[in-house]
């Protein structure tokens, strides 16, 4: 990221939109940074039915990705249904992402594109042995300023759970070197009453 940015003009590009895409760009964009997520609806969700996932006892994997899509899109994410991104290259200080309808530039870009890993490869990102992608805990890989989330790190450990984690690990390393201290994105119930007034539970 350039010197220059800030927290006010930061910009996050993700490139996948299943629940580790989703997960790292709703921490980004409630938190202020402009952010794109490119989505063409390849999760294998649509596959699956949680009854493993904390904290809700049952629920589809199309239902859940629509809660996931309409919680992102509450928080102001750009989130563009059904455009490919055919590439991703360093560009000064930041990236640029081209799509089949575009160009776009981004300060940090996640990479949440399931067992595909060719735009990492590209981009020439470590791999481990096991050729995944090789990040840490906070989910940066060789790269600065990129990052890999799910199944893309992970031979076997394919759970929504752990993905929407990872998500959540990029997006907030990305809100830590923005602000340039550790970022705690930590919620309490006045934040919910400001934040959405008479649409929360009891």
């Amino acid at each position: 990221m350039s010197d220059e940015t800030t927290a006010d003009d930061a910009t996050v590009i993700v490139v996948g939109g299943g629940p580790a895409g989703l997960s790292a760009a709703l921490f980004t964009a409630k938190n202020g940074l402009e952010t794109t997520v490119f989505d063409t609806d390849g999760t294998w969700m649509h596959k699956a039915h949680l009854f493993n996932y904390l904290g809700i006892g049952s629920v589809g994997g199309s239902e859940f990705m629509a809660t996931a899509r309409q919680q992102v899109d509450d928080f102001g994410v750009d989130r563009r249904q059904g455009e490919e991104v055919t590439a991703v290259s360093e560009n000064g200080d930041g990236f640029t992402v081209e799509s089949e309808d575009g160009s776009y530039e981004a300060d940090f870009v996640v990479l949440a594109t399931g067992a595909n890993r060719d735009l990492a490869e590209e981009l020439g990102v470590a791999f481990a042995e096991d050729e995944t992608v090789d990040v840490g805990v906070e989910m940066e890989t060789s790269v600065e300023g990129v990052y890999a989330t799910g199944a893309m790190v992970r031979p076997e450990e394919w759970q929504a759970a752990i993905a929407v984690g990872d998500g959540a690990a990029a997006g907030l390393n990305i809100l830590s070197n923005v602000r340039g201290e550790h970022y705690h994105d930590f919620d309490v119930p006045a934040d919910a009453e400001r934040v959405f007034g008479e649409l929360i539970s009891e």
